[in-house]
């Protein structure tokens, strides 16, 4: 324990990338009297679930979203006055291998931040104390936490480095959610090359029903086309209808989840759902499949183009995902349901 220490621990960019930096939130907090966290704010939700947070500031930052907003000056130095503001001793600057840490190391430098870490393959120059290297075959977890603990920075005795979140009590389900167990279908991502096909996923909903399982379909609300397409006559359509809060409440009563690599999968595992990953090898699977929850991947894993981080694949036909056929993602749901104790 570092008496009297406040760390921030930033991470930029989307909802799962914040719950993976959970173990990490939690090293930190085990060691100082107190944790911010820095996200973007479509984030904030998440970052103020997890477990050691005590704050959240936000901030869009135009160097890390596909998506990004104009530079704005007033913007920047508003966040540098606010971390000042913050006295804090230790930041840790999360990012993923293709990201730098180095245009938030800065501001960080401008709001007296006495000790900056982040992993750079990049000349820092003055702009970090810590310029940490980590091999790029380690899952996403792994890698923030090897940042925290250069700092010293460790969880402490008795967690298991899981994901985690603070949920509501009590529960809050839509009043058509099923009550037998039941089987969660979310068809979108935020990266649409990682998506299964909407016909593809409306099939395996028939197929489920088919077999004896209720279906809930899960998106956001600009995703409600999609999700009533999926759905059809033998999902419940849940699009638009749940918070993340919710989404988690959700998730922790279904029996399995079957999701591509986008944020429910995670969040799936902060709950302990298993989880069917149609997972897309955009990014290698070792550094972003789910963490430390029962989970199977389907989809092509060593196919010639994995790694291409393309956001809409180029090729008439998604090779590494089309051929996954449903009778295989059924199977792959109830090998992992045999398994699971849902909570009354």
């Amino acid at each position: 324990m570092k008496p009297g220490i406040h760390v921030l621990v930033a991470r930029l960019d989307n909802q799962g990338d914040v719950l993976l930096a959970g173990p990490a939130v939690r090293a930190a907090a085990a060691g100082a009297d107190r944790v911010t966290f820095l996200c973007r704010p479509s984030s904030e939700p998440v970052a103020r679930m997890l477990p050691g947070v005590d704050d959240v500031v936000t901030f869009e930052a135009p160097w890390v979203p596909a998506d990004p907003p104009p530079c704005d000056s007033p913007a920047v130095l508003r966040l540098v006055g606010r971390l000042a503001s913050l006295e804090v001793d230790d930041a840790l600057v999360l990012t993923s291998y293709h990201q730098s840490p180095l245009p938030l190391a800065l501001l960080l430098r401008m709001a007296r931040v006495r000790t900056v870490a982040g992993i750079s393959a990049d000349y820092p120059g003055s702009l970090l104390d810590v310029r940490h290297e980590v091999a790029e075959d380690r899952h996403e977890v792994e890698r923030n936490l090897s940042l925290a603990a250069t700092l010293g920075y460790r969880l402490p005795a008795g967690d298991d480095g899981r994901l985690r979140i603070v949920r509501r009590t009590p529960a809050v389900l839509p009043p058509d959610v099923p009550e037998s167990p039941f089987v969660v279908v979310h068809p979108g991502a935020s990266v649409p090359a990682r998506a299964w096909a909407p016909e593809r996923n409306a099939e395996l909903v028939r197929a489920l029903a088919a077999a004896g399982w209720p279906v809930v379909v899960t998106g956001g609300g600009g995703e409600a086309p999609l999700c009533a397409e999926v759905a059809g006559d033998d999902g419940v359509d849940l699009s638009g209808r749940t918070d993340v809060g919710g989404l988690a409440d959700l998730l922790a009563r279904a029996a399995a989840v079957v999701v591509g690599n986008t944020g429910p999968a995670h969040l799936a595992a902060a709950v302990g759902t298993p989880v069917v990953s149609l997972y897309a090898p955009t990014v290698p699977a070792v550094r972003w499949r789910p963490w430390r929850v029962p989970h199977e991947l389907l989809g092509l894993q060593d196919i010639e183009c994995a790694g291409c981080r393309n956001r809409v694949c180029p090729l008439p036909r998604q090779t590494c995902l089309d051929g996954v056929p449903v009778p295989s993602v059924v199977a792959a749901v109830d090998r992992l349901a045999a398994g699971r104790l849902v909570p009354a």
